[in-house]
């Protein structure tokens, strides 16, 4: 390869790594526990309607969708600092035990979600007793 279609093929590529980051959707912090009846999904979602989440079950998976707007209008021309994350976010979380997700139950309050899905308990262990053949 040319060292001018190198250069090309490298400036191509980080363009397309550029694009590729500057897309990329936001990611929610999340904190993840069990009860004796449930698994816990609690995530701060402040600035968010309860229309833009979507909330999605999959098997083993929970599925968290949104899209955080900016307050005003427009990007503003210059920052001072700049940490706030608007636009789509999503997070996919793999549950580590076994749940009942048909029984899920979401409930936003004061800008933190809160996802409870019923744990399923299966014995660990039990006797088998022998009988006759039928």
């Amino acid at each position: 390869m040319s060292k001018n279609k190198k250069e090309e093929w490298t400036t191509k590529k980080m363009d397309e790594n550029k694009k590729s980051w500057l897309s990329k959707e936001g990611e929610l912090t999340v904190d993840v526990y069990k009860t004796d009846k449930d698994i816990i999904i609690q995530t701060p979602v402040a600035g968010i309607d309860e229309n833009d989440l979507e909330i999605i079950t999959e098997k083993d998976m929970i599925i968290i969708k949104g899209q955080r707007n900016r307050p005003e209008n427009g990007e503003p021309e210059e920052f001072f600092i700049k940490e706030c994350f608007w636009g789509p976010f999503s997070r996919k979380i793999i549950l580590p035990e076994e749940t009942d997700p048909s029984r899920a139950k979401a409930l936003m309050n004061k800008g933190v979600l809160t996802i409870k899905i019923p744990r399923i308990e299966r014995e660990k262990r039990r006797e088998v007793n022998l009988s006759e053949d039928e």
